[in-house]
């Protein structure tokens, strides 16, 4: 299973700050170990929950670095809402972790 998200969630003013560590490799299909391609692993849909809605839905693709950082910012929150994050990757692993907004 893939490594725990590292997520911060703080409130500045009325806008919840986002920020998330995801532990992923994130080779893109085209890099060599040994004059063999490494095959592409990749994450390709991440959704944010917060307080039980469903906020952000995005795609990466294989542009995206190895142990990604994304940052978002939510109107409508408060500080003790659970944040929920999820990724899937194109070989079906995928990882939820949550936070509260501090």
């Amino acid at each position: 299973m893939a490594d725990r998200m590292k997520i911060r969630a703080t409130m500045a003013g009325d806008v919840a700050e986002i920020k998330v560590l995801m532990a992923h490799p994130m080779e893109n299909g085209q890099r060599k170990d040994a004059g063999q391609t490494i095959p592409p692993h990749f994450i390709q849909n991440i959704s944010v929950e917060v307080g039980g809605k469903m906020v952000i839905q995005g795609q990466t693709g294989t542009s995206v670095s190895r142990n990604p950082v994304f940052g978002f910012k939510v109107k409508d929150a408060k500080a003790g809402d659970k944040v929920v994050i999820t990724w899937r990757d194109n070989k079906g692993d995928s990882r939820t972790d949550t936070t509260t907004i501090a």
